[in-house]
Formats: C-alpha cells, sequence, structure tokens
C-alpha cells in the first residue's frame, strides 16, 4: 500500500494540467453501452476509478480500451444485464448501470453500491423515479433486481436534486417511450456533460443546466466522437494549492465559470484568482482570512472542495464556520488536521475553524477521497514531515498528483510501503 511522504514549506510556482473530469467520465462511460455504435471518448482521466468503470463494462459485455492518454473506445456487444458486488462495492457510481440496463434490456441486477464512507447516499430517489416510468424492483442479498417491458415517459419531482438519481432517469429517459420531465434535476455541470454526450448520440435533451429538464425517448442510439470537461474539483483543489502555500499558479484546460462559487470564496479570502492567455491564474500572499461557508448543490459551494477550503482556513487569519448540508458524515477530515495542530471544532452538521495556526507535519490516515486531499494540502505548508496513508482513495479522483506537485516545486514523494 502506498503513501505520500510530503517535506512542508514550499511555495507552489508553475504550471498545472487540470485532468478530464473523474464525475463526468463515470457517467459518460456507463451511458456508452446504450450506443449501437462504436463511442470515442476524448480527456478521459487515467485514475482507479476509470479503470473499476472499465471492469465493469468488460463484465457487461462491452469492449473498450484505453490508450492511457485520454482516448478510451468503446463498443457495445453482447450485454449481460448483472452488475457483480465485487466491483460495485468499490465505487458508487456503478449503480448508475441500472437505467441504461433497464432501457436496454428491461431487466437489470446490480449490486447495492459502496464508494466513500461520508454517510448515507441512498439509492431510493432513484428507484421511485424508475418505478414512475414502469420498472419495478426486489432486493435479494445486496442486490437490486430491476425489470420492465419496456420504460415509458413519465413526470419526475425528486425530492431532492440529486445528481447521481439525475444522470440516471437522463439515460433511462434516452431510450423511453414518450416524454419525460425531471423536476428538481441536478444542475452540476457534470450533469449537463451527460446530457451533452446523449445528444451527440442521437438523444433529444433540452433544459440540463436548469432545475427542469426534458427528455423526449428515441428508438435507439448512435456512437459519436466527445471530450469530456475537465475537472472542477481538480482545478478547485490546485486553487487551494496555490492559497495555502501563498503561491503563483497557473492551471491549464481549467474550468472557470463552473467554479463561480469556489473562486468567490477563494477572494473573498485574499486569493487573487483570474483568467489570462495561459489558463487561470492563481495568486495568494501570506494574509489569507477565514471565510464561512455553506455547501449546497450546484451552483452553490460544492461539498467535494469542503475538506480543502477548510485546510486553507486552518492557516488564515481570524475564524470561519463551514456548514455541510449534503453528507451527514463529512468532517472526518478534521480530526486528521486536529493531529497536526489545527483547531476546529465539530458541532453536527457545523465546524468552525479557528485559522492563524501552525501545522505541524504527522502521519495522518485519509478516509475518502476528499479528505485525503485536505490532508495533502496540509501537509504542503505543515513544518517538518506529513505521511498521508491509504492514498488509495486519492487515486480514486487526483491524476498523478504527486507529480503535478512536485512539478510546481512541493517536495512530495510516493513511498511504498
Amino acid at each position: 500500500m502506498d503513501k505520500l511522504v510530503i517535506e512542508g514549506g514550499a511555495r507552489l510556482e508553475g504550471e498545472i494540467r487540470i485532468s478530464g473530469s473523474k464525475n463526468a467520465s463515470l457517467p459518460i462511460l456507463i451511458a456508452s453501452l446504450m450506443a449501437d455504435g462504436d463511442v470515442f471518448l476524448e480527456n478521459v482521466p487515467k485514475l482507479r476509478d476509470i479503470n473499476t468503470t472499465l471492469e465493469l463494462l468488460t463484465l457487461l459485455g462491452c469492449q473498450s480500451h484505453f490508450n492511457g492518454h485520454g482516448l478510451v473506445e468503446i463498443s457495445a456487444g453482447n450485454l449481460v444485464p448483472e452488475a457483480p458486488y465485487d466491483l460495485v462495492r468499490t465505487m458508487r457510481a456503478s449503480v448508475l448501470c441500472l437505467g441504461p440496463l433497464l432501457a436496454k434490456l428491461g431487466r437489470a441486477k446490480v449490486a447495492l453500491p459502496g464508494g466513500c464512507a461520508i454517510g448515507s447516499r441512498p439509492v431510493d430517489l432513484h428507484l421511485r423515479a424508475l418505478e414512475q416510468m414502469g420498472a419495478g424492483f426486489d432486493l435479494d442479498s445486496g442486490y437490486i433486481i430491476g425489470s420492465c417491458e419496456g420504460l415509458r415517459g413519465a413526470h419526475v419531482i425528486f425530492d431532492f436534486p440529486t445528481v447521481g438519481g439525475t444522470e440516471n432517469l437522463l439515460m433511462a429517459a434516452s431510450l423511453a417511450k414518450g416524454e419525460t420531465i425531471l423536476e428538481n434535476a441536478a444542475r452540476e455541470p457534470e450533469v449537463v456533460d451527460l446530457a451533452d454526450f446523449l445528444n451527440a448520440c442521437g438523444a433529444r435533451i433540452s433544459g440540463q443546466g436548469t432545475s427542469i429538464i426534458s427528455v423526449d425517448g428515441v428508438p435507439s442510439l448512435s456512437g459519436c466522437r466527445y471530450r469530456v470537461m475537465s475537472d472542477r474539483i481538480e482545478a478547485g483543489t490546485y486553487m487551494a494549492a496555490g492559497a495555502i502555500t501563498g503561491g503563483d499558479l497557473v492551471l491549464t484546460n481549467c474550468p472557470f465559470e463552473e467554479l463561480e462559487a469556489v473562486i468567490a470564496k477563494f477572494r473573498e479570502m485574499g486569493v487573487d484568482i483570474e483568467k489570462d492567455a495561459r489558463g487561470v491564474r492563481v495568486r495568494a500572499g501570506k494574509d489569507l482570512t477565514c471565510v464561512d461557508v455553506v455547501t449546497l448543490p450546484y451552483p452553490g459551494f460544492p461539498t467535494d472542495m469542503q475538506a480543502q477550503i477548510m485546510a486553507v482556513m486552518c492557516v488564515a487569519r481570524g475564524s470561519g464556520m463551514i456548514k455541510e448540508t449534503i453528507f451527514e458524515n463529512r468532517f472526518m477530515h478534521a480530526l486528521e488536521l486536529i493531529r497536526m495542530g489545527a483547531k476546529i471544532r465539530i458541532s453536527g452538521q457545523n465546524a468552525v475553524v479557528r485559522g492563524g495556526v501552525e501545522l505541524i507535519g504527522a502521519p495522518v490516515m485519509a478516509s475518502d477521497l476528499r479528505a485525503s486531499a485536505s490532508l495533502v494540502l496540509a501537509g504542503l505548508v505543515a513544518r517538518g514531515r506529513t505521511e498521508v496513508q491509504r492514498i488509495y482513495h486519492l487515486d480514486r479522483g487526483y491524476e498523478k498528483i504527486e507529480n503535478k506537485l512536485s512539478s510546481a516545486g512541493a517536495r512530495i514523494k510516493r513511498v511504498s510501503q
């Protein structure tokens, strides 16, 4: 098992390229099994979750080839309806197979999903919505077993703007008979990217990026060539790296408008973030100020950036409060930051950060993907040596993070234990 060893105190300066989006690539890869022709996807990151998804597609009857440099080719063959536990347990996005398999085959057997330990993320919103489209479900030995005699359009109103639920329904509705209306749909850029990909394959989707999406079902989808969006959470994480080290970074292949809420908070803290001819430039001085943050569905501040901004606030002046409204168990990284000297008080869904402390390097353990990133950020600025263990979480969502950071001056290396 690998770990990252960081000698803190280096100011980051230079250029970092942002990879393709993990959270956009995963549903698009799964949606590719619905296409009758070959699909070519560009800008796909080389990540553990991507490899897991390609293994899953192989078990479902697809052929795929990933050249390791962003290009994935997928050909759907004779599909089978079962997504087994051994793969699904490692990655929550696997539940997105439900909609496509029901739409293509009229049946699906998908293991209840796993993923990060950041609280309950029930799939009941997915199932209730698919039931409105004519599917029926049973639970048996940890599997969701679904069947239908052809999906039909429906008017679905989500109780909560669920990203996974919206994505599952977009895929299912693309091949359903008639029109489907999704109200209180998720507005995340990754949802928009999935809808745009499906449209490139011949789907008829409109309204993506708003809370009401309309889908007119079509008989079949064709193959296409499509470029996946860049990863806004990876970009936000490197913005945080520039901020916490007082650095000067240029982020290339970087989304900007999709990060409006994150950029606004960093600017409020005293970080200068602007677009220029090369990309997005991030400049930070020593005098950062804590802010108050509330995580919200898009276009609000993303829960996937909560841990990273907490790390930056630990060394900023003043105090700030973070309110986590999306997941009920997403402050586990705070305990590890406290071991490094941070002053954080947790009360339910609120975390109060008293900044202005000097972080001290220590052995720390990652509990989930974004928690891993926050501990790396803390290690970059901490005095002495930090060892971040259980970085298999990190490898699920960050492509060669140690190489990208070291290219900008960080003293960081991967060590096999």
